[in-house]
């Protein structure tokens, strides 16, 4: 796919993502959550992904000691289906090579077999559940890791 770059999110990119956010997710971050990411959180890792120049996706995580944990992924919903959360998951494990990481881990809704299907196509592991995780509906979320 032409014209595609992932790079470090930046406080420019928060009113963007905030909306990827709301339009991808039943209780979203706020703008605050992902402004003390970016700026105030010393563990927390972003990138964003554009497409033909335009901020389309972002994922994160918290990196701690030697394992990362995904806190979220999201593409914007009219840019889904054209394979640019392979780049973000790419990106997340670069960046885990890069810092030295010995293990990913992340919680999806049980649900979300398109997300569990991506995770599980770059070597994520499903290893347990956390029952009723999500509050919005209750919903278990499937935990998975990917060692390298």
């Amino acid at each position: 796919m032409e014209n595609i770059l992932v790079r470090q999110m930046n406080i420019n990119d928060i009113d963007l993502v905030c909306d990827i956010e709301v339009k991808s997710f039943s209780t979203p971050w706020s703008k605050n959550a992902f402004v003390d990411e970016i700026e105030s959180n010393k563990l927390s890792d972003y990138l964003v992904v554009e497409y033909q120049g335009k901020v389309v996706g972002y994922g994160g995580m918290w990196l701690i000691l030697d394992e990362a944990h995904i806190t979220n992924i999201a593409i914007h919903p009219n840019f889904r289906g054209k394979g640019l959360g392979n780049y973000i998951v790419e990106g997340i494990i670069n960046r885990c090579r890069e810092k030295n990481i010995l293990k990913i881990t992340l919680e999806v809704r049980e649900s979300n077999h398109t997300a569990i299907a991506l995770y599980k196509k770059y070597g994520f592991e499903e290893c347990g559940k956390r029952l009723g995780y999500y509050s919005d509906t209750n919903e278990d979320a499937i935990i998975m890791w990917k060692n390298f």
